[in-house]
């Protein structure tokens, strides 16, 4: 009933896209352990995440997990592909998991209705669009925070106006959660998250 996605339009056949997903699967493993065994096994990690969302729990009020999972350890695939393989900091990768599960209840905003009608009755869908859309606000608010204030050190003047900056934004977003704003609002905090974590990782 999606007639919006490629498969269902015809756009691409089902044979081409088991191609290209195996072969994706396929290349996933070596390449994910080529980073490093532990890396490579929170990488794998991250994709059996993604493959149980969509598997899964994407339909359940679990729907928000993967997310959380994935985003959270992204940092730690980062961090232990390097010489000694140390683990991130807590706070950074308490930041990644709140930003993953904003991103979520973000994301299926715009397509509420559709996913209704379709059988997909996740947690922001059982939530419905105006308190998913809050409980995405406070997530990311929360992302950010985190890469505020956990970073040992003063916290500088950047961190400070994004803090408000990111308040602010979220606050006029999503006071309509309907259309893309709220997710595009989630991706530029996100970029501006990243400025600020490159700021306080500097030597």
């Amino acid at each position: 009933g999606r007639r919006d996605k490629p498969l269902v339009a015809g756009r691409v056949s089902a044979a081409a896209v088991a191609r290209a997903a195996g072969t994706a699967l396929l290349l996933c493993v070596p390449l994910s352990l080529a980073a490093g065994p532990l890396a490579g096994a929170v990488h794998l990690a991250c994709v059996a995440a993604a493959w149980g969302y969509n598997l899964r729990l994407k339909r359940t009020v679990l729907s928000w997990a993967p997310y959380a999972l994935a985003f959270g350890l992204l940092p730690a695939f980062v961090t232990l592909g390097l010489p000694g393989a140390p683990w991130p900091p807590p706070w950074l990768m308490a930041a990644a998991a709140l930003l993953g599960a904003g991103a979520h209840f973000a994301n299926v905003l715009p397509d509420i209705d559709d996913d209704l009608a379709t059988g997909v009755v996740g947690l922001p869908q059982r939530l419905g669009a105006g308190r998913s859309a809050a409980l995405a606000g406070l997530l990311v608010l929360g992302s950010t925070a985190a890469l505020v204030g956990g970073p040992p050190g003063r916290v500088t003047a950047y961190g400070w106006a994004l803090l408000g900056a990111t308040a602010a934004a979220l606050l006029l977003a999503f006071r309509r959660p309907a259309g893309r704003l709220p997710f595009l609002t989630v991706m530029a905090v996100a970029g501006a998250d990243v400025i600020l974590l490159a700021a306080r990782l500097r030597p």
